[in-house]
């Protein structure tokens, strides 16, 4: 018979199997707007701006249509726009530049415009908000921006990963400009445009800090499926977590319809039994972090962004996720802090916690609008809907920073964590 020591030492060589080094690898193109639900085309990077589709014609110009602080810790010296007596804004004309008339991503541009209305609705005096539908073509939105900054102060789009691509390559940028979303080109952006996107990757970094913080010199097992968002979760979180000069590890776990494969679940606790971490990075959605809870037990710190959040419903929760950290948006874990319940819940019927995101990244984005137009390119911060936000226009890639909220999630109910770098 076997000694217990190579019995222990097997178990383990079969575990690492599982294992896969996707820090070491290139990360998959983010399909989502910052989000897991996968929204807003894939990436690709540019070194120029596509060439028109053939037949395309664009639109005449639209006539302008009238529609209209979370605590997150201590400001990092920058001015806090809330705390400040704000000047006067008079007369400023804010393009919105969505892909309305896209079918692939008209239910993501109606969140984020409902959530933009919802903050110039507000605070909308001296304010003119110009809608500017188009295509998810990136010329037709090149297009469409052109004829928008001529005829508006700021302009706050495009919302596709490709079209924000396009428009950081062009050379046509030429007003303060705020980007929804991520280009992934080579070269340095443009002095007047501003990415404010939701970042999976960034979410992932924070949290590794907040674990590392809480749990210092931890050994890291991350656990992930195959989705892009999950592994660009697993990656981001892998890589910051090296970076911080600390071990991990990372278990893909195949699932089928949702469910992680039961095989896959014992597998996991056998290499656990061999050979515990001291944390848990998931890279799931709730349904699955329930799945492997029940499997390995509940008494690991476990860490995740809002694709564990399951939402104030505590059926939804369950006793598996009790003190599970999670990482999110103050609009989604915070609803009855005096700020975020000013503004109108997002009413949409579909893409539960993916539209909520949006709603509220539109939400901010109009603050910041706002608030650039009043500080005429004076950095500050702002305590937003989205996280602690830190814009100072004209500094490239570090010209934005948001820090969401941490918290422990019990039956329903958000405790807040004090953290941040």
């Amino acid at each position: 018979m076997l000694k217990k020591k190579n019995i222990r030492a097997l178990l383990a060589t079969a575990a690492l199997g599982l294992l896969t080094a996707c820090a070491s690898t290139p990360l998959p193109p983010d399909t989502g707007c910052g989000v897991p639900g996968g929204f807003c085309a894939p990436a690709a990077s540019s070194a120029s701006p596509p060439p028109a589709e053939p037949g395309y014609t664009p639109p005449p110009a639209p006539s302008p249509v009238r529609t209209n602080p979370i605590e997150l810790g201590p400001s990092n010296g920058r001015p806090l726009a809330s705390s400040l007596e704000r000047p006067g804004v008079q007369g400023v004309r804010i393009a919105l530049l969505l892909p309305l008339q896209s079918d692939a991503f008209a239910q993501p541009a109606e969140a984020l415009r409902a959530g933009f209305m919802a903050g110039y609705e507000r605070d909308r005096n001296g304010v003119t908000v110009n809608l500017v539908p188009t295509s998810d073509s990136a010329q037709a939105t090149l297009d469409a921006y052109a004829r928008a900054s001529e005829q508006n102060d700021i302009v706050v789009g495009p919302l596709t990963r490709p079209a924000v691509a396009a428009l950081a390559t062009s050379g046509i940028v030429s007003k303060p400009t705020i980007a929804l979303n991520h280009p992934q080109t080579n070269g340095p952006l443009p002095r007047q445009l501003l990415v404010v996107g939701l970042s999976l990757e960034e979410e992932a970094s924070q949290v590794a800090d907040w674990a590392a913080a809480e749990q210092p010199g931890a050994r890291a097992l991350v656990l992930t499926g195959k989705a892009a968002w999950q592994q660009r979760l697993s990656g981001a979180f892998a890589a910051r977590w090296a970076r911080l000069g600390l071990n991990n590890a990372t278990v893909e776990l195949p699932s089928s319809d949702g469910y992680v494969d039961p095989n896959a679940l014992a597998e996991l606790r056998a290499r656990m039994q061999v050979d515990p971490p001291q944390l848990v990075f998931a890279a799931l959605d709730p349904v699955q972090l329930r799945q492997v809870r029940s499997a390995i037990g509940t008494s690991l710190p476990t860490y995740g962004t809002g694709s564990i959040n399951p939402g104030p419903d505590p059926a939804m929760g369950g006793p598996e996720l009790a003190g599970v950290r999670i990482l999110d948006l103050p609009w989604t874990v915070q609803p009855d802090n005096p700020l975020v319940a000013s503004y109108p819940r997002w009413s949409g019927e579909t893409g539960g916690y993916d539209m909520k995101r949006l709603y509220a990244l539109g939400i901010d984005a109009f603050r910041i609008a706002r608030e650039l137009a009043a500080r005429r390119g004076a950095p500050f911060e702002l305590d937003g809907v989205t996280g602690r936000l830190s814009i100072d226009m004209g500094a490239g890639e570090g010209g934005f920073r948001r820090v969401e909220t941490g918290t422990v999630y019990r039956g329903g109910i958000y405790e807040t964590v004090a953290f941040g770098r």
